[in-house]
């Protein structure tokens, strides 16, 4: 075997479980074979994959039963007429997606200034609403990747490392979780202590378009550390949209909604502002407000 021969040198390409292939893309190489009567070359049109069937793919996930006592002890509701809370949830869920049908947009990150005050609480019974309207598919995605919540709030015990997605490792089906006929679950039960790298990796941004590629939601939601204590949100511009920030009525200051305004300002549009654990207990007991 002569020089030109050897093969490439340095460690194989690692696999992912996670198709790098856009829908309808051809492959890169084009295919050249002999004709047997005239030995003409004959270079084959590049293949087109097929476009891939979102109901295929949701139906793909596997399926779970929540426990409605368990959720409604965590303040979770399935079902606007369990709590007045519901109801509430339900009039943020239509302005939000107002909002987001006006600007084009599907991809929500639900942060707060600080820990503490609710985000994740919000994004789950967000990701609920939605879910109650049939048309309107739904992914919640745990990216809390420091302190994860929202499996505890499922009350769902010890889900696979979303790392393993993220990073490419595993495919889609065999991380994400399906709640009735629309609304999947991505949820984590590791703590991850590189998350700013992890979030900024190019893995992840091809795993988190390949998802959105496959499920093709109308709205995905992704519940993030609080903005001021790390980069995190700033870090996953290009993977949202716009930040709905919730802030805690007790402890949450002027000065940490406008320190989040200016870290968001010309990085990611800020859609608007819950108020959680506001003075007024009835059923306006959350205030949204756009920015």
């Amino acid at each position: 075997m002569s020089s030109d021969d050897q093969p490439p040198s340095g460690p194989a390409p690692r696999a992912t479980g996670v198709s790098l292939f856009r829908p309808g893309q051809g492959l890169p190489n084009r295919q050249v074979t002999l004709d047997q009567k005239t030995g003409r070359e004959i270079v084959l049109s590049p293949l087109r994959l097929a476009a891939p069937n979102p109901a295929r793919v949701w139906e793909s996930i596997g399926q779970i039963t929540l426990d409605a006592g368990r959720l409604a002890g965590n303040g979770l509701f399935t079902q606007t007429a369990q709590n007045p809370a519901a109801a509430t949830f339900d009039i943020l869920r239509t302005r939000i997606l107002q909002a987001l049908a006006a600007k084009g947009w599907g991809r929500i990150a639900v942060t707060s200034p600080t820990h503490g005050c609710g985000k994740s609480f919000v994004a789950a019974n967000l990701a609920l609403s939605m879910a109650r309207m049939p048309s309107c598919r739904t992914v919640l995605m745990d990216l809390e990747l420091r302190d994860p919540q929202l499996a505890g709030l499922f009350g769902l015990r010890e889900p696979q490392p979303l790392r393993e997605f993220l990073s490419g490792d595993q495919p889609l089906e065999s991380h994400f979780r399906r709640v009735g006929r629309n609304l999947a679950l991505a949820l984590n039960g590791e703590a991850v202590p590189d998350t700013a790298a992890l979030l900024q990796d190019p893995e992840t941004a091809r795993a988190l378009e390949a998802m959105r590629d496959q499920l093709q939601p109308d709205v995905v939601i992704c519940d993030l550390p609080p903005a001021l204590g790390s980069d995190d949100v700033i870090g996953l511009a290009g993977q949202v949209d716009a930040v709905l920030l919730v802030t805690d009525g007790t402890k949450t200051s002027p000065a940490d909604i406008r320190a989040c305004e200016h870290l968001l300002d010309g990085r990611l549009p800020l859609l608007g502002v819950v108020l959680n654990r506001a003075q007024d207990r009835g059923t306006q007991r959350y205030s949204y407000g756009k920015r």
